[in-house]
């Protein structure tokens, strides 16, 4: 007979996801155990291996869960109706209210490509490309050119303002003199501003 569910296996499941995730991002993918990563969530390393069977697939976990979270509130916030500008404004603002509170699981996802199988990074980058993806239409509607066939800058420009929102985690605090909400107008604004130059 297979066993049920305990009614708290999802609370347990993302209590282990984000303590796995602080110690990946502080010890580093080679260097963190499964051992490590047990005493931290303060779970036996049986009960570890009952949620994860192998550090790869924590890791693919901790990232796959984080990725859809953020597919999920980046298509929540996406309104074709709106005014491309307007549009892009509310993309990025989703993507850095996301963001809040998951530094560790974006360090896990940014360093993580060795400890994966191929499968496992074909799966993460479908999903990367698809988030992308709602970014580069919206940049198209401001600046067709972009597009040009003979020098196509959409994917570039598209990947200017995932650099600018990828690494906010080395610098940003919350609860200082710039909010989330700032930062989402500064770095709208600079790739507005900036790609009605680009040609």
């Amino acid at each position: 007979m297979a066993r049920t569910r305990a009614q708290d296996f999802e609370e347990k499941q993302r209590a282990i996801l984000d303590n796995a995730a602080q110690v990946f991002a502080e010890q580093g993918m080679e260097k963190a155990s499964m051992s490590l990563v047990a005493s931290h969530a303060q779970v036996s390393k049986a009960l570890l291996y009952h949620y994860y069977p192998s550090k790869d697939a924590l890791i693919f976990a901790i990232i796959i869960t984080h990725l859809d979270e953020l597919d999920a509130a980046v298509e929540a916030a996406d309104d074709p109706e709106l005014a491309p500008d307007q549009r892009l404004r509310r993309l990025v603002g989703a993507v850095l209210e996301n963001y809040r509170g998951a530094d560790n699981q974006h360090k896990v996802q940014l360093n993580a490509s060795s400890a994966l199988s191929d499968a496992q990074k074909s799966e993460i980058l479908g999903l990367e490309r698809r988030i992308v993806r709602r970014f580069s239409v919206v940049l198209d509607q401001i600046n067709p050119s972009l597009n040009d066939k003979e020098r196509p800058l959409l994917t570039p420009v598209t990947m200017s303002l995932f650099g600018m929102m990828n690494w906010v985690y080395m610098w940003f605090k919350d609860g200082g003199r710039i909010s989330r909400e700032d930062y989402a107008d500064v770095a709208t604004t600079l790739i507005l501003e900036g790609i009605k130059s680009v040609r």
